[in-house]
């Protein structure tokens, strides 16, 4: 059944416009309150995450834009924040339900408590938190160089799969200020240059952050370090339990918050390189699909960021800066 919400929501960050908002099993769609024009239209299982913060609702949504996808960020503002987040969630159980009723599964089968009681006994495993709160990770570098020299790095977006968004060393230009420091690595996410914190910032002003230290002969950065790859570790006692998480083109494109993936290490925006021990490199995608589906006690993955995979692998030529 579907139901209508009156609420604000941020058009284009400067101006508020008023909607209703529209919630089902298959879509959530959202119309201008005076004209009724359509503003947003996703279909549910593209949604991505769903939070409320006070009387602000997030919803992120993927959308494919050639041959990759694109996060969308949508913002709302509502007296019924909360009932809102709830009622999308709910949205998603039914559609799950439905699903599984689909593939011959009892959803009976599988009570919701059941499934609590599995996530409460499994540890976080590779933690973002513990890992960016122990000290050894956290450093504060003095690099030098040449003036008008460029200090010779490609950064990427750490993206959803981060617990802070700033950005990430992808490359080293051979023989460039940072590659010469011996001080970084791929894959350290930077925090901050010349005391300007890089967290939160979108990745072309961080860029511009970066270009705008050509004429300076010293860089302060603090970093954490982290490795390139990311081990994930599932615990999945039965296959009636779901993974929560979605991926397409080898690429984990949702995550379902608080779910066994979450708990396992699995980060939105990731390619996955390996699972079990197996290379997945240039599998196809139903067969990742596949082996995912039909996996069950330990599965053991590796991944990194889709933009670091396609630098290091020579899908996307490499531009210093």
């Amino acid at each position: 059944m579907d139901f209508v919400l009156q609420q604000s929501a941020d058009g284009d960050a400067q101006t508020l416009t008023e909607v209703d908002l529209f919630i089902s099993t298959q879509r959530i769609k959202v119309l201008n309150a005076d004209s009724q024009e359509t503003m947003m239209d996703n279909a549910v299982r593209t949604i991505s995450y769903i939070a409320d913060i006070g009387n602000i609702v997030v919803l992120m949504a993927r959308r494919q834009a050639k041959k990759q996808y694109k996060m969308i960020c949508h913002v709302f503002e509502s007296e019924d924040a909360q009932l809102i987040a709830q009622s999308i969630g709910q949205a998603f159980s039914v559609a799950y339900q439905e699903f599984l009723r689909a593939n011959g599964i009892n959803p009976e089968d599988l009570s919701q408590k059941e499934y609590s009681d599995i996530i409460n006994t499994q540890e976080m495993y590779n933690d973002d938190l513990i890992h960016f709160s122990n000290s050894e990770n956290c450093k504060e570098l003095q690099l030098e160089k040449s003036k008008g020299e460029i200090l010779g790095v490609v950064i990427v977006e750490s993206g959803w799969g981060s617990i802070l968004p700033t950005v990430i060393l992808a490359n080293m230009m051979n023989g460039g200020p940072a590659a010469r420091s011996g001080k970084l690595s791929i894959g350290d996410q930077i925090m901050s240059i010349n005391n300007t914190s890089l967290v939160g910032l979108p990745l072309a002003t961080c860029q511009g952050i970066i270009k705008g230290l050509k004429n300076q002969v010293q860089v302060k950065m603090n970093i954490v370090s982290c490795p390139p790859v990311t081990t994930v570790l599932i615990k999945r006692p039965d296959l009636k339990y779901q993974l929560g998480f979605s991926v397409q083109n080898g690429i984990i494109c949702s995550l379902m918050r608080g779910g066994i993936a979450r708990r396992g290490g699995v980060r939105v925006g990731h390619r996955i390189i390996e699972i079990n021990g197996q290379s997945v490199v240039a599998t196809a995608h139903e067969k990742i699909v596949q082996a995912l589906s039909n996996s069950v006690g330990e599965i053991h993955m590796k991944t990194m960021p889709a933009a670091m995979f396609r630098l290091l692998t020579g899908q996307e030529t490499p531009m210093y800066i």
